[in-house]
């Protein structure tokens, strides 16, 4: 967007020093690194693949292309609200930090709801990330070597991935930089491939008609308006791979000039996946030859069949293992960023043992505790879905709502304090009100929608459990800032706060 030329340019350190903190991290990523890590979160081959069965059945054909779009369209508001914020405060911190500078009053209230979102939502969306690898995993290894896929084994390949991740991460930000590097141009030759190979190779092709406007519902609602609801419920398949964004704001502090490249990271990552998304989704749409037969598969991951009945079980395979790779990229940049959050929310004292997790090691310049503490979590997370799926879909759900609710606070704050926020050099000028709003109202449809009931006859076995999940995170955070937090949490220990409350200026 635009640059405001009255803001003097200063170095990363020294705006770090303003927001009130001394540069501990290793400032080495360039501005496409910063976009490639928040592309391979996002990742159209994670969380398009791995949630592809969900408008299968909810909405259909109709749901997966023009779906696609219209959620693209509107994360792309959030996307734009968010980054304007970002470069006005390049820190870790992000979410939460934003929004204790924007508050008017309780800013340490704000900041403790909005870093509890953030926190369990990264922790929530780095889990599925890594648990859907697992299911693509286990897929893989069903076609290659005719391995039985049960829970068990999903689970241990699941533990495999994410230690993988960890270590990477604690090797430091050099190997992950290179890798997230590698990871954006896999997923965009990777798409590429695909594409060419579902668009030449299959016999036959459904019809472009049936590609956008097909409704299928497979939900067990039959009221009248039921495709309609089908088709709205299967948006979280878009809604859930567009997650992640906020991961150039929380790897700011090891980006070079931040307060352009992390706003144009996160912008950018959004806007290249809606597009290579779509076309990667019409190209597998298009090449359905047997709709209930891949949505049923004993594969347990509907894109695999489809890519095994257009271009056969070899070539089919080759195109499975480039989506298996690509989401073990995403898992990896996910521990990164979920790990950056946590350390800088640690910095701040808001986690027990903040004095373990923001630690940082002199040799790698990575905070190696928080790294551990994400893995572990995210672990937890997933353990119960040895016995229960309902736990793994909760973790999802919470990542897409829980992670929203945070991307929005500071917005909803930002739009409070109008004209007396103090933009960075990337902003969005006269179009900040339009977009912010739009940005608002969209999150607070899908905190509705994504908590209906997705199924029929509503049972124990399908029940959403995301209403559930969200009461729990906000009534936990709620219990603990009354009866402990609000005594001794401050918000984020930096004197940009205060000297904006004596009304100081701050250059």
């Amino acid at each position: 967007m635009s640059a405001d030329p009255r803001i003097a340019p200063t170095s990363d350190e020294e705006r770090l020093a303003q927001l009130g903190y001394k540069q501990e991290l290793h400032r080495r990523l360039s501005g496409f690194s910063n976009f490639a890590v928040s592309f391979s979160i996002i990742s159209i081959l994670a969380g398009a693949i791995t949630s592809y069965g969900i408008a299968m059945a909810a909405g259909g054909p109709i749901a997966i292309t023009l779906g696609w779009l219209f959620v693209g369209i509107m994360v792309t508001f959030v996307a734009l609200a968010m980054a304007e914020v970002c470069s006005a405060y390049p820190t870790a911190g992000a979410l939460y930090w934003w929004a204790a500078a924007l508050a008017k009053r309780n800013k340490a209230a704000w900041a403790w709801f909005i870093g509890w979102f953030n926190f369990l939502g990264e922790v929530a969306v780095t889990a599925a990330i890594d648990f859907g690898a697992a299911i693509t995993t286990s897929a893989f290894l069903s076609l290659t070597f005719d391995m039985e896929v049960t829970t068990g084994r999903t689970f241990l390949i699941f533990l495999l991935i994410i230690v993988v991740h960890g270590l990477l991460n604690t090797f430091g930000v050099n190997l992950v930089r290179v890798l997230s590097d590698v990871s954006a141009w896999w997923h965009l030759v990777g798409v590429a491939v695909i594409v060419g190979i579902l668009a030449i190779v299959p016999d036959q092709h459904k019809p472009i008609s049936e590609v956008f406007f097909e409704v299928q519902n497979a939900t067990g609602f039959t009221f009248a308006g039921a495709g309609v609801y089908a088709v709205l419920i299967g948006l979280l398949m878009a809604q859930y791979t567009y997650t992640g964004y906020d991961a150039s704001a929380h790897v700011a502090e090891e980006t070079h000039d931040a307060a352009r490249a992390a706003p144009r990271g996160i912008v950018m990552s959004v806007v290249v996946s809606v597009l290579a998304g779509f076309v990667l989704l019409f190209a597998i749409t298009w090449s359905i030859q047997d709709y209930e037969g891949a949505r049923t598969s004993d594969l347990g991951l509907p894109p695999a069949q489809i890519f095994i009945d257009a271009v056969g079980h070899d070539l089919g395979t080759f195109l499975l293992f480039i989506c298996m790779v690509a989401q073990w990229f995403c898992g990896m940049a996910s521990v990164t960023a979920n790990s950056r959050m946590s350390y800088a929310f640690a910095r701040d004292d808001a986690i027990p043992g903040s004095r373990i997790w923001k630690k940082v090691n002199t040799r790698t310049g990575t905070p190696t505790n928080s790294i551990w503490l994400c893995v572990s979590l995210s672990i937890l997370l997933v353990l119960p879905s040895l016995w229960n799926t309902t736990a793994y879909l909760a973790a999802t759900s919470i990542a897409v709502i829980g992670l929203y609710i945070a991307y929005v606070g500071p917005v909803l704050l930002r739009r409070r304090l109008g004209a007396e926020f103090e933009a960075g050099p990337w902003n969005l000028g006269k179009w900040s009100a339009p977009v912010g709003w739009i940005a608002i109202v969209w999150v607070g449809v899908i905190c509705v929608l994504f908590v209906l009931p997705t199924a029929s006859p509503i049972s124990a076995s399908n029940f959403n459990y995301t209403i559930v999940a969200v009461a729990v995170v906000l009534g936990a955070a709620t219990i603990w800032w009354f009866a402990s937090a609000r005594k001794w949490f401050t918000g984020p220990k930096q004197n940009l706060i205060e000297k904006a409350h004596h009304g100081e200026q701050i250059d």
